[in-house]
């Protein structure tokens, strides 16, 4: 057993012959996950992991029992995220949201927005993420800084941070900014004849309360698209720069019902004569979309996947108790803007190559504020980048939390890849780690996203032993929660289409067999089971199931993903086992 400060470390440069040699490389880092992660420090008593730098972390949700008369006020509002967005709603047209009425609401409260510089953050994935990298190099500078992201996952809290060490603002700060401004929102609403919607309200909040703690920037996240989001009332004079992570089909009707459209609605964060970050890779004629606007907005165009910057994972290893992948991050770039920075060995407890990119775009982000005249060295940079952690993604449980949702000794990933191209990214990433590991998936998803991708994506990206669907409310509501046995029935449309074969209790010659009797079956035939449970702690069962009987010899790791929601989920079940 190693200390805290020993390391394995899995490397790719295929040195590691063997499957024994291998297996015990997995053995040693699972038993380090299980083993010293429960000893970090936490701010809960079960060890969740408080983020150091980012500090998005879990924040008990019966903090907010202070909270009670805003929470009253915000769920009286409309809630896109409960009841899904309309058709075309955010794009820059008639049928787009109104950004007068997000306008008139910040001049009611003396446009708090203007009174500070910001960073403008959209893209279909990935934003979060950068702006926590970001949020967490400028902290490590010592600015002060505020972050305005979305969803959260257990406390509405978790939206807004404000300061130099990224806690979730204060529920007593945030009691005490609604009550002072609760006149204002009335008279808005009278105005608007009640139309306010919850991100509105919340948004120029936010804005209301970074003005108030005269924070030197603020990282912003969009919620939707770009051009009509309730964030972009942002003025090229109040930008310092914005950034685009990536373009991909969420939101899909919503944004326009195409990639092209959704590239549009996105490139409306580019304000004139203000630098953008491109994250990327785009497909060339959605990047030549961005690059047409920046174009026509006189803004320069840093690209975060150009050639120049050459930046790779160079293998995975523990410290301190978690893993991290060891990265080298090098950007040399010459056209628009010269940056320029060599960092070896950054030690990313974000893991995958996704995060690697999203390091890399928050990196070219705090360039382009450097060259703008804000004091952000290069090892300042580095650290924030190696603090920044965020729950929920590519999270490894401990073996006590584990253990309180009925997983005793099992290695659990939790994860809210929620698209094709995250679930992607999520397999990759596991693949990375742990290559031959047999996987049990526990999948809870919404109504509005894409199913079928999803869990083409999962199965022909691992070793799956079995998936169970299951069911999770989405923001406190069942209004878009897809029924279990809807889920199923897009992963055998799936399996026929990858030609995997897989078993479940709807095949007519296995309605009568019990669980057990299904996993003999698909050991003999290493066959994936399919099964649906409606109830959470039921698809947890059927989970430990499947992981114990089919693991054999082979390490076996349980993954819960699907939505941010179902690790709501998860870490509710923490909170109040702890």
């Amino acid at each position: 057993m190693t200390s805290l400060t020993d390391s394995v470390s899995i490397t790719f440069s295929r040195e590691t012959n063997g499957e024994q040699e291998r297996m015990k490389l997995f053995q040693h880092l699972r038993q380090s996950i299980l083993t010293h992660r429960k000893r970090l420090t936490s701010s809960i008593g079960v060890g969740l992991l408080r983020n150091v730098g980012s500090r998005r972390g879990f924040c008990a949700s019966s903090d907010d029992s202070e909270l009670k008369d805003l929470m009253e006020y915000m769920n009286s509002l409309k809630n896109y995220e409960k009841s899904g967005v309309p058709k075309d709603a955010g794009t820059d047209s008639e049928d787009g949201f109104d950004l007068g009425r997000m306008r008139r609401l910040l001049e009611l409260l003396g446009n708090p927005h203007s009174k500070f510089k910001a960073v403008h953050i959209a893209g279909t994935k990935g934003k979060g993420s950068t702006a926590a990298f970001l949020s967490s190099i400028l902290r490590a500078e010592g600015h002060s800084v505020g972050c305005y992201t979305s969803p959260h996952i257990q406390t509405i809290r978790e939206r807004i941070s404000v300061g130099r060490f990224g806690e979730p603002v204060s529920a007593k700060a945030l009691r005490s900014l609604f009550h002072r401004i609760k006149k204002i929102l009335d008279r808005a609403m009278e105005v608007e004849n009640g139309r306010m919607s919850h991100f509105e309200v919340l948004t120029a909040m936010a804005f209301t309360l970074f003005a108030q703690e005269n924070v030197g920037i603020a990282v912003i996240e969009a919620g939707l698209g770009g051009a009509r989001d309730a964030t972009n009332v942002i003025c090229s004079s109040g930008l310092a720069t914005s950034v685009i992570t990536t373009i991909g089909g969420e939101h899909l009707a919503a944004l326009g019902g195409s990639l092209e459209s959704i590239a549009t609605a996105k490139s409306g964060i580019i304000k004139h004569g203000r630098p953008v970050v491109l994250g990327g890779p785009f497909l060339p004629h959605i990047e030549h979309i961005l690059r047409d606007k920046a174009f026509l907005m006189s803004s320069p165009v840093v690209l975060a996947s150009d050639a120049g910057n050459r930046s790779k994972i160079n293998g995975v290893s523990m410290l301190n108790g978690r893993p991290f992948q060891s990265c080298d991050i090098v950007i040399q770039l010459e056209r628009d803007l010269k940056l320029f920075i060599e960092l070896w060995d950054v030690k990313l407890c974000m893991l995958g190559t996704h995060q690697l990119q999203n390091a890399v775009t928050a990196t070219c982000a705090a360039l382009c504020l450097r060259n703008l005249g804000w004091r952000i060295s290069d090892e300042c940079i580095r650290t924030g980048l190696q603090q920044t952690h965020l729950l929920g993604r590519s999270q490894f449980l401990t073996s006590k939390e584990a253990q309180a949702i009925g997983l005793s000794g099992a290695t659990i990933l939790v994860d809210g890849a929620h698209t094709k191209e995250s679930a992607r990214a999520l397999m990759k990433t596991i693949k990375m780690i742990f290559p031959e590991a047999g996987l049990t998936l526990v999948v809870a998803m919404a109504s509005d996203k894409d199913h079928l991708g999803f869990a083409r994506e999962c199965l022909s990206g691992g070793h799956v032993d079995g998936v169970v669907l299951t069911e999770a409310s989405i923001a406190g509501s069942k209004s878009r929660t897809t029924a279990a046995s809807l889920l199923r029935n897009c992963w055998i449309q799936a399996s026929k289409e990858l030609g995997i074969d897989v078993l479940h209790d709807k095949m007519s010659e296995h309605q009568d067999l019990s669980v057990d009797q299904l996993i003999c079956l698909s050991k003999l035939g290493n066959k994936p089971i399919l099964a649906a449970e409606a109830s959470f702690q039921a698809s947890l069962n059927t989970a430990n199931q499947i992981l114990r009987g089919r693991a054999g010899d082979r390490l076996g790791i349980v993954v819960i993903t699907g939505s941010l929601h179902i690790v709501s989920l998860v870490l509710a079940t923490l909170h109040h086992h702890g």
